[in-house]
């Protein structure tokens, strides 16, 4: 880890067919071995299903179900005095939408097995989009441990 600085982030470019800089991050997040295109065409058949089903237009949708599951709190692990404590701190707005991406690709390749891997998308965006699902279950889950362990918040 570099002690000097920050590493800097990289800007990235938004997608083709709506021009938004989070679908990009997640059709890049759900790419396997460098196959963009296919990715591309899995998550653009995954949200024109969920648009079609839910009513709303595809990016406004997108952003309601990644505001769903982006975490507000999470615990890291800290040291102090030879016990280690799970300190509950807020999740900046980057590494929430991060981990919300992250939990919504892994939802959806699990429901996936059987399945197309776009109608799995599309199952795991409308239950998010509902306020249900894997990956909301993630987020209550990682809200629950910060609650739990509030009383370590002193520790910061």
């Amino acid at each position: 880890m570099a002690r000097r600085h920050r590493a800097e982030q990289r800007a990235v470019l938004p997608d083709t067919k709506y021009g938004h800089t989070v679908l990009a991050k997640f059709i890049n997040s759900s790419m396997y071995c460098g196959k963009k295109s296919r990715a591309e065409i899995i998550t653009y058949t995954a949200l024109e299903s969920f648009a079609s089903k839910i009513g709303i237009s595809p990016i406004d949708g997108f952003e309601k179900v990644i505001s769903n599951v982006r975490p507000l709190v999470e615990v890291r692990s800290r040291r102090i005095g030879g016990a280690t404590y799970q300190i509950p701190i807020e999740v900046n707005a980057r590494r929430g939408i991060a981990r919300a991406i992250r939990w919504i690709l892994a939802a959806a390749r699990s429901r996936a097995s059987s399945k197309d891997m776009s109608e799995g998308l599309c199952a795991e965006f409308i239950d998010a989009y509902n306020g249900r699902g894997i990956a909301i279950k993630k987020r209550d889950d990682t809200h629950k441990m910060a609650e739990a362990n509030k009383a370590f918040m002193h520790y910061k």
